[in-house]
């Protein structure tokens, strides 16, 4: 266990929120609002369970000061992967693995979360570092798989997917459920949702990748039909005390895509069912689309989103302390930090500032 000096509620400035004041997520109190972002390690083993490189991973950075860890994207059954090196949650072996790394996370000094993933046409694809890559497809002779999809329109350079018949949508449903009960008997305390960055979730909800013409399609009601399904399979799984967390987006920032309008009938739809916090994000539906490329650019859209009744958040690009107290409480309630912490896992430390005795684990302090 690494031990913190005795906290007293240093977090409130003059009784003023600050990144650094805890909040509340049903019976989740989180000590602060800034929070490790889900990034992708590629790194689970044979049977897509977490490996000591995880545990070394995210114990890190959960002894960093952050107020939650949300492990990566975790795929809800093997086709919903994006490669073959994504951590998964359909399997007991996968459950025992996602207990050890709950746990070393929690005994760390944070709070364990995780974030399913439904690929769809993004998946069946190498790993960055190799000599594919995330741009190119792994076929099924080479250990990849058929992709499915809502519509057959493919990813970029990836395999053209397979359309998801209605037994397919229900199946993908089920696996959802399913991984939502496992993460709680994996000990995690919050659960989240890849629904952005061109995943299913938001192939479904966007008409750019979406061409049914059936219930699943068409307008925005049923565009919405899939993404409300999925929330209403993970509240299924998953105990009304614990809360659920959506990377939602909020504008494909294309002609004919997603609008901020539509975002704001979704998200109210998706508090109607039980979602508590809404992660902001723009873009990134095909390779080609604008992404929003200044610190805090998403937070624009909380505002609007917050009138649904759910807690915002959102992540890209921060890199210094003083953009968290830009955006934090005004803009949005907390804010998920990534590269920078790959970089530095001590990066919130370090941004939080004050005494190191009172803020950096004990075992730290001689270093100061």
């Amino acid at each position: 266990m690494v031990l913190r000096s005795t906290e007293t509620n240093r977090y409130a400035v003059d009784g003023r929120t600050t990144p650094w004041t805890a909040v509340q997520l049903r019976d989740l109190r989180l000590a602060n609002r800034v929070w490790l972002s889900p990034m992708c390690q590629y790194s689970a083993d044979e049977h897509g369970a977490p490996t000591d490189w995880h545990l070394a991973h995210y114990g890190a950075r959960a002894a960093g000061g952050v107020g939650m860890v949300m492990v990566e994207c975790t795929a809800v059954a093997p086709d919903m992967r994006t490669t073959v090196g994504d951590l998964g949650l359909w399997s007991e072996r996968q459950v025992a693995a996602h207990r050890r790394l709950a746990d070393v996370i929690r005994s760390v000094g944070s709070v364990p979360a995780v974030q399913l993933g439904i690929a769809g046409r993004k998946s069946s694809h190498g790993v960055p570092w190799d000599n594919t890559g995330t741009r190119h497809p792994l076929s099924p002779a080479d250990g990849g798989w058929q992709p499915l999809a809502p519509s057959p329109l493919p990813f970029s350079g990836l395999a053209k997917p397979r359309p998801m018949t209605p037994e397919d949508i229900c199946r993908v449903l089920g696996d959802i459920e399913h991984a939502a009960r496992n993460a709680h008997r994996a000990g995690y305390e919050a659960l989240g949702l890849q629904g952005s960055n061109g995943y299913l979730f938001h192939q479904f909800f966007s008409p750019l990748a979406n061409e049914r013409t059936d219930a699943w399609g068409g307008d925005l009601e049923g565009r919405m039909r899939f993404p409300l399904a999925v929330v209403s399979a993970m509240r299924a799984g998953w105990p009304e005390e614990k809360p659920l967390i959506i990377r939602t987006p909020v504008t494909d920032l294309l002609s004919g895509g997603v609008t901020v309008d539509d975002a704001e009938v979704l998200v109210g739809r998706m508090a109607e069912l039980g979602v508590d916090l809404v992660d902001i994000n723009a873009g990134a539906l095909v390779p080609e689309a604008p992404r929003p490329s200044q610190p805090l650019e998403n937070t624009r859209f909380a505002q609007r989103l917050r009138r649904a009744g759910v807690l915002t958040a959102t992540s890209g690009l921060v890199t210094q302390a003083r953009q968290l107290h830009e955006a934090i409480p005004d803009s949005v309630d907390a804010l998920l930090v990534g590269r920078a912490m790959l970089r530095d896992p001590y990066w919130a430390l370090r941004a939080r500032g004050g005494r190191p005795t009172d803020t950096w684990p004990r075992q730290y302090h001689r270093a100061f």
